[in-house]
């Protein structure tokens, strides 16, 4: 009998590979290496950029090339530094870490005029002493927004008669093409300085020798020239593009606002209701994007209002008061006022329950934390007083503040020069709508005390809160400073003066603010966020917004920010009352009886510790706070090139980046070029070489012949 056998089974060779593959493929699995891109590469994680910002007509701020610009690092220290970047280096482009006490508008004009052998600038935090300043703001801000123009108040529009912000030297407001870091960690910038010691520094006068530290970073903006372009480009393609691509955002965020007694914010105030504004502003800014520590500029006066509306919600018989008052904290002021704008816009049009009728005085808190003396000014608007009603509206404005602070001997009103104009504030937004009474209370006559307005170094140290060594937060937390002190001495007289002008005439003398709270806001807005208050007094969904540092104060695209809710949260916690309400409860209180919410505002928070310290009492706070959108008119009519109200946008960006690295030079890199593609194209001669000869090279094995018994 014979049988056949036949058939093919695996070639061993292609069962050796598949071994080897699989084997390849576990070991790779095992074996953890490091990356190619960590072992050239050092990221610097903690830097902020400075961003491109537009409004109607241009652009400002920085940005790099698409890929990112690259240059060999120099250290400038001093002035006479440059001279290597600008003319003598014999390998540009150069990229720049500038000490920062050399940030300056004269060093930056030299770097902007040679941008060919410049690819970018990394800038380090520089020691503010007593006799420094820097203010990358211009020096009559907000210009063009206010009540003064051409065609009124001309003798005061543009700052004739005085220079807010003497010491502005506008940085923040010019155009660079390269990128421009801010460096915030000490220890990453000992490493940048070591790998220039280490690499470039020169030897004997010569050139410095490859490889040479290089740093790279990207920044680049994908919005250009104004608001009304890019707001164009982006609205084009959300219409015909199923994935559009958004090239800026405006900047916006909310306003926020209480009433001293509960009002119905579903509808709106009768015309004879009366309301006192109490108005203050939540924003600053930088050179650099969302580095605003804003202690002068923002922080003080926000956390006075607060004290001040604390202590007047203590009052006894604010309920019988035959006016009310409104607290309101302004978002985005800083870029022509967004806030107020927009909160004059709603209630000229009927979208907010208080109407510019309803307005029977306004005082509004500038910056209040830097006097040199117990002096407080007041200042009023000249071109609205004559106007002979309101004159003697203004008039008894000051006499009852004048009063008000008479109880207080720590602090002294002082009139200001009726020929003087307002300085940089909310109000004037309010008196280009309507002539009211209103005054801007601040620590400066003429221009700001404030030497750091709106830049980086406007921190805790800049109004001299500061706390003893070796105190643990918590102690710092509760430490009473002189700066707080002072501050509810000015919140006493601003509370005190609301209650008379809401028509109280009892207990004014015994309305007092709270130094505790006062240094509480100040610890938690400048020094650390995170800390045991303003966990108690914030939802838990919330915590995440709390930092180790301090709250930065820009108004950005996404709302609301961590400033805004902080505020909010604090507002409420400190002028609500604390309910017997359940979670749910608190979260729908329309089920339970005689709660509304169209009169209050329902809040279930953290809570304090308990008795233990082991867990948080949460509990639910009934206010009159509440958030309103802080978008400048501008966006809701579409009219990006308005020059009546704010404009301005932010651009966005794809990968904010930097990192250092060795980089060899040009010849070295042509050389390795060149060998790779002579390795490329001598592979391919090889390759094809030996697909031609393949079947004389590889002899395909025979068929297994039949085997027959």
């Amino acid at each position: 009998m014979a049988t056949t056998r036949g058939g093919s089974g695996p070639d061993p060779g292609s069962r050796g590979l598949l071994l080897l593959l699989s084997f390849s493929v576990i070991l790779a699995g095992l074996c953890r290496g490091n990356s190619v891109e960590r072992k050239i590469y050092i990221p610097l994680n903690r830097t902020a950029p400075c961003v491109r910002l537009l409004n109607a007509t241009h652009q400002i701020g920085c940005q790099s090339s698409i890929s990112g610009d690259t240059g060999v690092l120099h250290v400038v220290e001093r002035e006479e530094d440059l001279q290597w970047v600008l003319t003598d280096g014999p390998n540009p482009p150069y990229m720049v870490l500038l000490e920062g006490k050399l940030f300056n508008r004269a060093v930056m004009e030299k770097l902007k005029g040679r941008t060919s052998r410049i690819a970018g600038l990394a800038v380090t935090l520089a020691k503010p002493n007593s006799t420094s300043s820097f203010s990358p703001s211009v020096q009559c801000p907000n210009d063009g927004f206010g009540i003064y123009s051409n065609s009124y108040g001309s003798e005061f529009a543009h700052c004739k008669q005085t220079l807010w912000n003497e010491l502005g030297n506008g940085l923040a407001y010019e155009d660079f093409s390269f990128p421009i870091f801010l460096l915030e960690d000490e220890n990453e910038t000992k490493v940048i300085k070591q790998c220039y010691q280490d690499h470039n520094l020169a030897q004997n006068g010569s050139a410095p020798r490859f490889p040479l530290c290089a740093m790279q970073l990207f920044s680049h903006m994908h919005a250009v020239i104004s608001t009304a372009t890019c707001m164009r480009r982006s609205f084009i393609q959300s219409t015909f593009s199923i994935n559009p691509e958004i090239v800026c955002d405006p900047l916006s965020d909310y306003n926020v606002w209480s009433m001293l007694k509960p009002i119905n914010t579903s509808g709106a105030l009768e015309p004879d209701d009366r309301v006192v504004v109490a108005a203050t502003r939540l924003d600053s800014r930088s050179f650099f994007w969302n580095v605003a520590p804003g202690a002068e500029s923002a922080v003080a006066s926000y956390v006075t209002q607060l004290a001040a509306a604390e202590a007047l919600h203590k009052a006894s018989d604010v309920a019988t008061l035959p006016r009310n008052v409104m607290f309101v904290f302004f978002q985005g002021e800083t870029f022509d006022y967004i806030g107020s704008s927009r909160m004059v816009y709603d209630m000229e049009n009927g979208k907010f329950p208080v109407r510019l009728e309803n307005i029977d005085s306004f005082v509004e808190l500038g910056q209040v934390a830097l006097r040199t003396s117990l002096d407080l000014w007041m200042h009023t608007d000249p071109m609205s007083q004559k106007n002979e009603s309101v004159k003697n509206q203004v008039e008894d404005l000051l006499v009852t503040l004048e009063k008000s602070g008479a109880g207080v001997p720590e602090v002294v009103l002082r009139r200001q020069n009726q020929s003087q104009a307002l300085p940089p504030s909310s109000l004037q937004r309010f008196l280009r709508a309507r002539n009211i009474s209103g005054v801007v209370l601040a620590d400066h006559s003429g221009s700001f005390h404030n030497r750091y307005y709106q830049s980086i170094y406007d921190t805790a140290e800049n109004i001299n809160v500061t706390y003893p060594e070796r105190q643990s937060p918590e102690e710092d937390l509760n430490f009473v400073t002189d700066t707080a002190k002072a501050l509810a001495n000015v919140a006493t007289v601003l509370a005190r003066a609301l209650y008379e002008l809401a028509g109280g005439t009892n207990f004014s003398d015994s309305i007092q603010a709270d130094p505790q709270t006062v240094t509480r806001l100040l610890y938690g807005f400048l020094v650390r966020a995170n800390n045991s208050w303003f966990q108690s007094i914030l939802r838990q969904d919330l915590r995440s917004y709390l930092d180790d540092g301090p709250l930065q104060h820009y108004i950005a695209v996404t709302s609301p920010t961590n400033t805004t809710y902080v505020v909010q949260y604090a507002l409420a916690n400190l002028t609500g009352k604390v309910t017997n309400l359940t979670r749910e409860q608190c979260q729908d209180p329309s089920k339970v009886p005689n709660e509304s919410k169209a009169l209050y505002d329902y809040s279930w928070v953290q809570g304090p510790l308990n008795s233990n310290k082991t867990e948080r009492l949460p509990r639910c706070v009934r206010s009159t706070v509440r958030l309103a959108r802080a978008l400048s008119p501008a966006f809701e009519l579409s009219q990006w090139g308005s020059t009546e109200y704010s404009t301005w946008a932010e651009s966005r960006w794809k990968d904010i980046q930097a990192r250092i690295f060795l980089v060899a030079s040009k010849e070295l890199e042509f050389i390795t070029l060149t060998v790779g593609f002579g390795i490329l194209i001598f592979s391919l001669i090889v390759t094809y070489c030996i697909n031609a000869k393949a079947d004389v090279l590889f002899v395909a094995p025979r068929e297994p012949g039949a085997v027959s018994y």
